[in-house]
């Protein structure tokens, strides 16, 4: 983690905004339906909340992070690691709220960034580029990031998260089903041939005021059919800023994906040994 420069960050078309503190919010739920306790897997040595707050830590524009959790045992654990922490409410219905509770009671930050809890693998470098838009513009609320959709497989998929978005670079909506719908190309297993597919990758950059903002509005209709808080923003006008990245995300949602980490971290260990 690195702290913004002391001269300040350029802002487009406000000039200089100096001493921008950007904290880093990782929301951890006990209670999961298809993996238990999944933030304290053990993932090689370590549990899984460790893997991600310290691959967060290397990121450059993190000046802080913080775990938002419901259960004492996820506390502790990461208290173990010297890492800190900040208890919320269980019936919070969604990482997002979980974040803004955080924010609004005790944890600072201009622009917050909430990491997900499942992604042991997470490059810092991502994390780096969904805040940027908000670092050099002042004007810009939101952001996230998006990855080309390659398979058909991940096109028809509704665990992986498709985005559509304007020529400027904006989320115009997000869904489970494949969007958009190639009306002259009967079968779907050609459709990335002739359009070009976007993954949502789960991480969200907000400023500080659109966040507690956010935690103020219910669930939107769109957000509860689709299950994702995003559309929450996108009811509400809030415009969000999809950067690319060739960088891709691994959740653990299953015992089947933890082990496939577990793979990919002892296949790392193996290549850093001298």
């Amino acid at each position: 983690m690195k702290k913004q420069d002391d001269h300040g960050v350029s802002h487009q078309g406000t000039g200089p905004v100096k001493h921008t503190s950007v904290t880093g919010i990782i929301p951890a739920r006990y209670g999961s339906s298809r993996l238990p306790a999944k933030p304290l897997i053990d993932l090689c040595g370590k549990p899984m909340i460790r893997h991600v707050y310290e691959r967060a830590s290397k990121s450059h524009c993190l000046d802080s992070i913080v775990v938002a959790t419901d259960h004492t045992e996820i506390a502790r654990a990461v208290k173990s690691f010297g890492g800190n922490v900040i208890m919320t409410p269980p019936e919070l219905t969604s990482g997002t709220d979980r974040v803004a509770y955080a924010a609004a009671h005790g944890v600072k930050g201009d622009i917050i960034v909430n990491i997900q809890g499942d992604e042991p693998l997470i490059n810092p470098t991502m994390i780096d580029a969904a805040a940027g838009p908000l670092l050099e513009d002042a004007g810009m609320e939101a952001g996230t990031l998006i990855r080309e959709i390659q398979s058909a497989g991940d096109l028809i998929n509704p665990n992986i998260v498709k985005v559509v978005i304007d020529n400027a670079g904006f989320a115009l909506y997000f869904s489970r089903s494949p969007i958009p719908y190639c009306r002259d190309n009967i079968d779907p297993q050609q459709w990335p041939l002739h359009h070009t597919f976007y993954k949502h990758i789960g991480l969200y950059v907000y400023r500080r005021d659109l966040l507690l903002r956010f935690a103020s509005w219910e669930e939107s209709k769109l957000e509860q059919a689709e299950k994702l808080e995003q559309l929450r923003l996108l009811e509400h006008g809030v415009r969000i800023k999809a950067t690319s990245t060739t960088e891709d995300s691994i959740p653990v949602d299953t015992t089947e994906d933890a082990e496939n980490v577990r793979t990919i971290l002892r296949t790392q260990a193996s290549v850093s040994l001298p």
